[in-house]
């Protein structure tokens, strides 16, 4: 690992290569905060696939290209003179310290929990106007689900225990199967909703970030299915010509790797 001068001395030159690229480069040229959003929005999935696939080789290289996207839109930002690279640290550290008044201050926490219901309060002190205020609309709908409990919970609306939770599963579920059986196709959407709501919520309580636990499940379905779709090949067969059957002889095939 290096020490704090060789790290500065990297951040230095990533932010001279910025300049360079920006006086430079046809292509760096061009770009505004609109063009580099929706790359910053793919470059962040991409640091999220590579930590739920433990490839910390490419955790530092996305990581690099996150940071290079933060240098970018401080440098666009110190062209129209309204903020730069200082600007944009600083304003990160007077937030830590504001907000971690246990730690820069003579406030005491007990616990974790007490640190996120400070955050929480202390953000209402500086002009929000809501606790959700901070979840960016944009957000996928299952993280914006989690995102907002989170905060909701950080102000003290929350269940006292996970069996109380578990049991606003099953209610929700009951709520599901009496639509179903009513065949009221715009009731069972939104009952749908709340089950995945409140298991969302649920996972809070187990420790579990459901984003994660979905995406694993997802990285297990694809696994298992091209294992199934190579099998298949091999025996000089499309899946659509196999039954049930025989595909299912696969897919616990692939259960076992």
């Amino acid at each position: 690992m290096t020490n704090r001068a060789d790290q500065l001395q990297a951040f230095d030159r990533l932010l001279t290569i910025m300049d360079e690229l920006r006086e430079r480069c046809p292509w760096d040229q061009k770009q505004t905060m609109e063009t580099l959003r929706h790359l910053t929005i793919e470059e962040t999935y991409e640091l999220g696939d590579a930590i739920l696939d433990k490839d910390l080789t490419e955790v530092k290289n996305e990581l690099g290209d996150l940071l290079l996207h933060i240098v970018f839109y401080a440098k666009i930002g110190s062209e129209t003179k309204d903020f730069d690279i200082s600007d944009v640290i600083n304003s990160i550290c007077e937030k830590l310290i504001h907000r971690h008044p246990h730690i820069y201050s003579d406030v005491v926490v007990k616990d974790e929990a007490e640190v996120k219901q400070n955050w929480e309060n202390l953000k209402l002190k500086e002009g929000k106007t809501s606790v959700l205020q901070g979840v960016p609309k944009s957000l996928p709908a299952l993280v914006k689900a989690s995102r907002i409990q989170e905060k909701v919970a950080g102000v003290g609306f929350d269940w006292e225990h996970p069996d109380q939770v578990w049991e606003k599963v099953e209610e929700e579920l009951g709520e599901l199967k009496t639509e179903i059986d009513n065949k009221n196709q715009d009731a069972i959407e939104d009952e749908f909703g709340d089950v995945l709501f409140s298991l969302i919520n649920y996972a809070r309580f187990l420790d579990i970030n459901p984003e994660n636990a979905l995406e694993r499940t997802n990285k297990k379905f694809i696994k298992r299915f091209q294992y199934l779709e190579t099998k298949a090949k091999s025996l000089q067969k499309s899946l659509s010509d196999m039954t049930l059957a025989e595909m299912d002889v696969y897919w616990e095939e692939a259960k076992k790797l």
